[in-house]
């Protein structure tokens, strides 16, 4: 697998985790409804696929990558769809959880 897949994968899975438990609040907190709910909790499903598409075999090295884009990825949807504004330590924070998982997923190993 290339790394370019692998990126794609955990993008994708960052948009329908994070997006699933986002309709979820949305449905919940904001008063959307149960169809929000729905919606949150199959998104919530298919990213669980998804995250089983990954080359590498070792569930804890994927989720523990996945962390990293995961923290990165909700700051930018609060961004983006909630119109939150990082400071510079939400920002260092995410670049450090980017780098981490750099070092988890595509660090040279002797195999």
């Amino acid at each position: 697998m290339t790394v370019a897949r692998s990126v794609l994968l955990f993008v994708l899975a960052a948009l329908l985790e994070i997006g699933g438990a986002w309709m979820v609040w949305q449905g919940v907190r904001e008063h959307r409804g149960w169809a929000w709910i729905g919606a949150g909790v199959v998104a919530l499903g298919v990213y669980g696929f998804v995250a089983t598409q990954q080359a590498d075999s070792h569930f804890g090295r994927i989720l523990a990558a996945y962390g990293g884009v995961f923290v990165a990825g909700s700051l930018l949807w609060g961004v983006v769809l909630d119109g939150y504004r990082p400071d510079r330590y939400d920002v260092t924070g995410a670049l450090v959880c980017l780098a981490g998982v750099g070092v988890i997923m595509y660090a040279p190993r002797g195999r």
